[in-house]
């Protein structure tokens, strides 16, 4: 039986990996900071991976790690404890995984790291990282891939990187909650910019189903995979504008449509007075709303890229199209009372 490692296994993405090895037949150990763990059936260990005692003692006798813990926070803030999960933790991990001859290691990276606030137009893996810093989430995303693949082959680890955008499906905890939050509020009644950009999106089961083609290409042919030391976007490879997304939530869960426009460097300037004040309290790690300038800079450029490379070596190909992730996100939001 495959031993399976997976790290913020209590969150949303990373709970839906560990029920997918659980399904594989994996024996999955789920480590996280939460005090329960809602994965049923997964070995449950609560450890922070800055603790790297405490990870070099959980990676032993695993077979593969699906490496998903992060920090997502734009804000110009909180910049050390951001970079001490984002690539302090990442390199706990690879480090346990080579001591402990772990074979494969596959990163849950982002889009974001070769995002510089500028157009990106079906773009793929020849993008160079960022030069530009954006925000500490996008920084330490880039420096940890930076050092999970450089790490492929070391200590006989085969490492593999993700590159998800905009991840969403049921049990999300940050996007579609805040656009719920901008709708109940009114906000969501007013786009920003006033031009039309195209944005990716992933359902998150396809997600998944792409880390578990990335493992399996990693563990068929080991350190000589075609994904070993290979980065891969990951999205739907459905580009739509990202307000056509927000007309498309809003009305199928019944809010009143956007009616006004507000332009970019006007919203642009509120938001970068929001952070300063929110700096000077201290910074806050909660869920966002929208309001950094990181990502109203997302929402007025195109970012959309290509998924030819995973659909070539790893066969991935997204299952469930973006309406069809609306239509079961807005379903599981009533369900659950949500709305």
């Amino acid at each position: 039986m495959t031993v399976s490692l997976v790290t913020g296994a209590c969150g949303f993405v990373g709970a839906e990996i560990a029920r997918a090895l659980e399904a594989r037949g994996d024996e999955v150990i789920a480590i996280d900071l939460a005090e329960e763990c809602p994965v049923q059936g997964a070995e449950y260990r609560r450890i922070d991976i800055t603790d790297k005692a405490a990870v070099m003692e959980a990676c032993k006798g695993v077979d593969t790690i699906i490496h998903n813990a992060s920090i997502v926070h734009t804000k110009q803030n909180k910049k050390d404890f951001v970079w001490a999960v984002n690539l302090g933790g990442t390199k706990n991990m690879l480090e346990a995984a080579q001591q402990h001859g772990v074979k494969r290691f596959v990163y849950i990276s982002s889009g974001s790291v070769v995002y510089e606030g500028k157009d990106i137009e079906n773009g793929d893996e020849s993008l160079p990282y960022s030069s530009v810093s954006q925000a500490p989430y996008a920084d330490s995303k880039i420096a940890a891939e930076k050092y999970v693949l450089s790490a492929n082959r070391k200590g006989g680890v085969a490492t593999t990187a993700l590159r998800p955008h905009v991840v969403f499906g049921p049990g999300d905890r940050r996007f579609m909650p805040a656009l719920l939050n901008q709708a109940r509020s009114g906000r969501l009644r007013v786009q920003v910019g006033r031009g039309v950009w195209l944005s990716d999106y992933t359902y998150v089961t396809n997600l998944i189903d792409a880390v578990i083609l990335a493992d399996e290409a990693l563990a068929n042919d080991g350190l000589e995979s075609v994904a070993a030391g290979q980065a891969y976007f990951i999205t739907n490879g459905e580009p739509m504008p990202f307000w056509d997304f927000v007309r498309k939530v809003a009305a199928r869960l019944g809010f009143p449509p956007i009616k006004y426009r507000a332009p970019k460097s006007l919203v642009y300037a509120i938001a970068a007075v929001k952070e300063g004040i929110d700096t000077l309290k201290g910074g806050t790690l909660n869920a966002e709303d929208g309001l950094t300038r990181f990502a109203i800079r997302y929402m007025c450029t195109h970012h959309y890229f290509s998924i030819e490379k995973a659909r070539r070596d790893l066969g991935y190909n997204p299952s469930v199209s973006v309406d069809e992730g609306i239509e079961r996100t807005c379903q599981h939001l009533e369900a659950t009372g949500a709305v």
